[in-house]
């Protein structure tokens, strides 16, 4: 039987676990029977859509590792557009609104409402946070 998923990231992009952890578990439901619907980075999480994330060589650049994924196996990739704004991380939209000078959004991630996450909540067969 195949389940429906939607995942909820909290950690940072870099400094915790949560965040391997969580495209781990994205990687392997990509690979089973089940469906991936979208990721949802909230809190400390959207830092995860900066395009401006720059790792060390020797560190997994997280920023291409959740596009490439999302875009290979077609999940959204959300950030709670509150939590984002909070923490610097601006979409173009949100930048024309707020009359900033820059955004940084990276391409494939959305900003989007907490109503999105709710509608996972109601609507998916599981929602899995890290």
């Amino acid at each position: 039987m195949s389940l429906s998923y939607a995942l909820v990231v909290t950690g940072d992009v870099y400094g915790n676990q949560a965040t391997h952890m969580a495209l781990e578990f994205a990687k392997a439901l990509a690979q089973s029977e089940h469906k991936l619907n979208k990721v949802f980075f909230y809190q400390s999480g959207v830092s995860q859509a900066s395009e401006l994330v720059v790792p060390a060589n020797d560190e997994l650049h997280v920023v291409q590792k959740w596009q490439t994924l999302a875009q290979q196996h077609q999940f959204a990739l959300e950030t709670c557009v509150a939590a984002a704004l909070r923490r610097g991380v601006v979409s173009e939209d949100e930048a024309k609104q707020h009359q900033l000078a820059a955004h940084n959004v990276a391409h494939s991630f959305e900003q989007v409402g907490l109503g999105s996450l709710a509608e996972a909540l109601l609507s998916y067969d599981r929602v899995v946070q890290f």
